[in-house]
């Protein structure tokens, strides 16, 4: 069956300007000009953190503005091809205007994605911890290996990351670990990503070679910024100074340099060791606890609405992601079941597909809700 260019090409400027709509263009020419102006001062640099996310912001905003451009020319050329094709009848280019049109409505649907991300703290930074459950050794070594594959992921997305603590397993693999994302919407893209996730396999640690279920959690918190004012009595926290453990350089093992926070009115605990001194280890163990308490806040105000809208079901399950390695292979979201049979694609950071199903999921149930 032949494609009908005309109805598909309507449906694709009517998805354009849905986008465009809240994606609000001239909002952002005004935010590029104001970053600009930022990134064009001589001082810029002397506060290197800033500057990082100055530049960043404005990258990203710059990104955003020639994306929307090019996709309106995008749309006018393929209608230019389709309509040449079909007045010469040539096959060729008939064929290769079906593919700039699947091509087109697979962007589309990716920013189509970002309108999604419009939650309270959607477009921060993340700061992701995962932690071994049960399992045991396989337990701890399925949790590096999500570890390595959200790091992967961030790297194929060009995203910085910053490992902030690791705790090691004796055996092998880690007990936890916490690192941040540093890009323009990375909480509300990975915040989809919490919860359990279930690993299946034939386990390299039983000499038996049985097969082995392990489970590890993912938190996802978005990172706390100084307008947020999320203040925290000295009197409410304690602090211990331990030394770092594990492989590192020569601060490692040496000083008391890594720090345990604990928030002594909710038990929320924050360990720091991978920077090198005492000061900037409390300095991050600090911003992370409020992270958690700006989260929790959010969580409880969330709950409030939801004794007050009745009983509604409840988003997210104990479990919602299965990786199985044996006796097939294949992984599956129990939340949107979409599924891929790639393991390897998937171990190695080909999340996009399972974020975005995820992404859309969430406005749905939260349309459901409402």
């Amino acid at each position: 069956m032949s494609t009908d260019f005309s109805a598909e090409l309507s449906a694709a400027r009517t998805t354009y300007a849905s986008i465009s709509a809240v994606m609000n263009p001239e909002a952002i020419a005004a935010r590029v000009a104001d970053l600009s102006e930022q990134a064009a001062a001589p001082d810029l640099w002397d506060d290197p953190d800033s500057a990082q996310k100055v530049t960043s912001q404005l990258s990203h905003a710059q990104g955003e503005l020639e994306k929307l451009a090019k996709m309106e020319e995008r749309i006018d050329d393929v209608e230019t091809l389709a309509t040449m094709a079909t007045e010469e009848d040539d096959a060729d280019t008939l064929a290769e205007a079906e593919r700039e049109l699947n091509s087109l409505k697979d962007d589309l649907a990716q920013m189509e994605i970002r309108t999604l991300l419009n939650g309270p703290y959607d477009e921060r930074d993340a700061v992701v911890t995962i932690r071994s459950g049960a399992g045991g050794v396989d337990a701890a070594d399925w949790a590096e290996m999500l570890l390595r594959m959200y790091l992967r992921w961030a790297e194929r997305r060009g995203y910085a990351t910053k490992v902030l603590d690791t705790s090691y397993a004796e055996e092998a693999g880690i007990k936890s670990a916490t690192f941040e994302v540093n890009a323009p919407y990375a909480f509300g893209t990975l915040s989809v990503e919490a919860g359990t996730h279930r690993l299946v396999r034939i386990s390299p640690f039983d000499n038996q070679g049985r097969r082995q279920t392990s489970f590890a959690a993912v938190e996802v918190i978005p990172l706390i910024e100084q307008t947020d004012h999320v203040e925290i009595p000295e009197s409410e926290i304690k602090v211990d100074v331990f030394r770092s453990s594990g492989p590192g350089g020569q601060s490692v093992n040496t000083t008391d340099s890594a720090v345990r926070m604990t928030h002594i009115p909710t038990g929320i605990v924050v360990s720091m060791q991978n920077e090198k001194s005492q000061i900037q280890n409390r300095a991050a163990a600090l911003r992370v606890l409020q992270s958690r308490l700006l989260l929790l806040r959010q969580e409880q105000e969330r709950a409030e609405q939801k004794a007050l809208a009745g009983d509604v079901k409840a988003s997210w399950g104990d479990q919602m992601r299965s990786y199985v390695l044996h006796p097939y292979q294949m992984v599956k979201d129990l939340r949107t079941e979409h599924e891929v049979g790639n393991t390897s694609s998937v171990f190695d950071g080909d999340l996009d597909g399972f974020i975005d199903a995820g992404i859309r999921w969430r406005r749905q149930q939260e349309n459901e809700a409402s």
